[in-house]
């Protein structure tokens, strides 16, 4: 079996290893969600040795990271998931009220630390880089060469959106997700216009950063 092929089939695994564990999230008490980010980011490695994936074709790339940031057209496609995630959390705050602002920090407090805004920042850097290589970089990216870029942008931003589930009104959730679920989308053909997925980790990165300033500006 070829290195390509060997490629492919650990994809499409790690792939469904991904989706199961994220699924735990719904289907049992015990979640395991976070297993699915730490699956994601060795499949994302472990694929790009097999493949022997040369330095410019890979998916995650620090030296090209100013080239790549120029494909986004201006850095059109960094702001673009700014502005949907801010007019999420205005809409969200006039459709529910303090009852939405309070479901988006209670899925994240038990993760991050809102005390120390240095740990915070650095809690994003991590966090948003993490996702990306996972959910990004592998899901969508590896993914694509193997199901089309659409089939595997939509699976991986469905997956990601549902690792963000939490419980509360029903209405408050899946307003939640779906923006969850937009932003993963815009990431997907950020990292799609650029075949990397440190460009799409800058933009989630400026995501998180601006929605909690004005959450705790506004609300805190």
């Amino acid at each position: 079996m070829n290195r390509t092929n060997k490629g492919r089939i650990l994809t499409i695994i790690g792939i469904v290893v991904m989706t199961v564990l994220v699924l735990t999230r719904i289907l049992f008490t015990h979640q395991f969600t976070e297993y699915s980010l730490v699956s994601g980011i060795a499949f994302f490695f472990i694929v790009e040795w097999v493949v022997k994936t040369p330095d410019n074709e890979s998916g995650l790339r620090f030296k090209t990271f100013f080239d790549d940031l120029k494909k986004c057209g201006s850095l059109l496609w960094l702001i673009i998931p700014i502005i949907s995630s801010l007019v999420s959390i205005v809409l969200g705050t006039a459709m529910f009220g303090r009852q939405y602002v309070d479901h988006v920090l209670g899925r994240s407090d038990s993760i991050l630390n809102f005390e120390n805004i240095l740990i915070l920042t650095g809690q994003f850097i991590i966090g948003a880089l993490g996702e990306e290589i996972a959910f990004r970089g592998f899901f969508t990216g590896k993914g694509m060469k193997i199901f089309g870029f659409w089939p595997a942008a939509l699976a991986s931003s469905a997956v990601f959106a549902l690792a963000h589930l939490a419980s509360g009104n029903t209405a408050v959730v899946i307003y939640d997700l779906t923006g969850i679920l937009i932003d993963a989308i815009i990431y997907s053909l950020i990292m799609r216009k650029t075949n990397n997925c440190l460009i799409s980790a800058v933009s989630h990165f400026l995501v998180n950063m601006s929605g909690m300033i004005i959450v705790f500006a506004c609300f805190r």
